[in-house]
């Protein structure tokens, strides 16, 4: 009695084990496909910039570049869903918004382009404020709770 019992748990452990095993695989092949077409998306839009000449090509290498590290901080934060991989996704659309702005400063002289900048850097500036009390809130709630008092 006890071989088959056993034999029956060694099943019943092989058949979880590689069931795991097998959800990890299919996570793994899914975050690959999704790097592939990551990298593909990213291939494409730097050969639709190289037909560009002059800022408005490095305008579009920085838009790309900055989609590509967006798609990637997406792919993290679907495969691992955390406040911190949510984060890093808010940061790289932020820093993208801010590499692209600045480039496209280029295109402008003198007082305007110092101007151009500074809202660039302001509004990047704006958008990790955003972040960072954004990630502030939730630990505030605990404070203002509603919890009540002992009344004398």
């Amino acid at each position: 009695m006890k071989p088959q019992i056993y034999a029956l748990t060694a099943a019943i452990a092989f058949a979880f084990a590689s069931g795991a095993q097998a959800q990890d695989t299919s996570k793994r092949q899914v975050k690959n496909a999704d790097q592939d077409r990551i990298e593909a998306e990213y291939k494409a839009a730097r050969e639709r910039c190289d037909t560009m000449q002059g800022n408005a090509k490095d305008i579009c290498q920085k838009e790309a570049k900055g989609k590509e590290k967006i798609a990637k901080a997406e792919l993290d934060a679907k495969m691992k869903p955390t406040t911190a991989n949510q984060r890093k996704v808010k940061e790289a659309k932020a820093e993208a918004a801010y590499d692209a702005a600045k480039e496209r400063c280029e295109d402008q002289k003198g007082n305007d382009k110092d101007v151009c900048e500074k809202d660039a850097k302001a509004a990047y500036e704006r958008a990790k404020a955003d972040i960072k009390r954004a990630d502030a809130k939730p630990a505030d709630r605990g404070a203002g709770s509603g919890a009540t008092t002992k009344q004398k």
